[in-house]
C-alpha cells in the first residue's frame, strides 16, 4: 500500500498527456496533517490538489480539495481527476466522493482495461444576478455581456459573460488586478451551437487563468439553457485553455426544466502523466 507521501500528476479534462488541466492527488492522505495540505498544494501550484480521505458519510473516499490559496468545498476537474485515480486502484466503475458540497457520484468508463472517460453528476447551483457587472466588463475590457452577467454557485463563485464569438475570448487580455479584486471565477464564453469557447480567469483564487473549469461547465449548460440558447438536456462541448498553452474539452449537460433543475452532469477524460514520493511537509 502505498504511503501518504505518494502522489500522482493528472491531466485533466484531455487524453493527451501534457495537455488539459494538471492535478495534484494524494490518494492515501490520512497521515498527513490537515496543516499541512495548504502548503503543500501551494508547492506543487496546480490549480487544485487533492488530499483523498477515508469516507466519513458512507461514499467511497472523501476528498478536501485546494487552489494554492484556499480550500474548496467542491471543484470539478479535482473530482474528476481523482475519480479517474481512485477508480484505477480500486478497478471500480462507479464511485460516490464526498465533497464539501456533498457526495459527487461519477460514472467511469474504460478502454482495454484503462479508465478512459468520466461523467460526475455535479451539485445543483444557485444563481442571482451578479452587482458588480460594471467592475467585470472594465476589467475585461468589454463593453457589454450577449447574456445578463449572473453569479453561479456550486460550492466555488463563477461570474459568466457572454461575447459575440471565439476570436473575442481568444483575444481578452484582461486586467488581472482588478479582477483579484472582486474574489469569484470570471468566465468568458462565446456559443456557436452546441460548442462553446471559453477562458476562466481567477486572480482572487490563486489561478489567473485556469486550463479547464469542470465545475463552472455544469453551471454554464444550466445558463445557457434558462436563457434559451441550448435546449434542457442538450450536451454542450466547451474547449478552453489554449491561449495558456493547456487546450482541454469539457462536455456539459443540465437535465430538467426552467421551473425545475433536475441534474447537471460534466464529463471529460483523463491522462496520469505522473507518480511520485513528496519527500517534505506530509509527517
Amino acid at each position: 500500500m502505498p504511503g501518504s507521501d505518494s502522489f500522482a500528476i493528472i491531466d485533466v479534462f484531455t487524453d493527451t498527456p501534457l495537455q488539459g488541466n494538471q492535478l495534484g492527488v494524494f490518494p492515501h492522505a490520512d497521515a498527513i496533517p490537515a496543516e499541512r495540505m495548504q502548503p503543500i498544494a501551494l508547492e506543487l501550484g496546480f490549480s487544485e490538489t487533492v488530499f483523498v480521505l477515508p469516507a466519513r458519510n458512507g461514499g467511497d473516499a472523501r476528498l478536501r480539495i485546494f487552489t494554492p490559496t484556499n480550500e474548496l468545498p467542491f471543484a470539478g476537474h479535482p473530482v474528476l481527476g481523482s475519480a479517474f485515480l481512485v477508480g484505477e486502484e480500486r478497478e471500480a466503475e462507479e464511485l460516490a466522493l464526498e465533497t464539501g458540497a456533498g457526495v459527487v457520484s461519477v460514472a467511469l468508463r474504460r478502454e482495454n482495461a484503462r479508465v478512459a472517460f468520466g461523467t460526475m453528476a455535479q451539485p445543483l447551483p444557485s444563481w442571482e444576478l451578479y452587482e458588480h457587472a460594471d467592475e467585470i466588463l472594465r476589467a475585461l475590457g468589454i463593453e457589454r455581456s450577449g447574456l445578463p452577467i449572473e453569479e453561479y454557485r456550486n460550492g466555488p463563485h463563477f461570474v459568466y459573460v457572454e461575447l459575440p464569438d471565439a476570436a473575442a475570448v481568444a483575444s481578452l487580455e484582461p486586467d488581472q488586478r482588478a479582477l483579484a479584486r472582486l474574489r469569484v471565477g470570471i468566465y468568458c464564453f462565446a456559443v456557436d451551437g452546441t460548442t462553446v469557447k471559453s477562458r476562466m480567469f481567477a486572480p482572487g483564487m490563486g489561478v489567473a487563468e485556469d486550463p479547464a473549469t469542470g465545475s463552472a461547465a455544469g453551471s454554464l449548460a444550466v445558463h445557457l439553457a434558462l436563457h434559451r440558447r441550448i435546449e434542457f438536456g442538450t450536451r454542450i462541448e466547451i474547449h478552453q485553455g489554449a491561449e495558456i498553452g493547456r487546450p482541454s474539452v469539457l462536455y456539459a449537460c443540465a437535465q430538467g426544466s426552467s421551473d425545475e433543475l433536475e441534474r447537471v452532469e460534466v464529463g471529460g477524460g483523463a491522462v496520469i502523466v505522473a507518480r511520485g514520493e513528496f519527500l517534505a511537509g506530509t509527517r
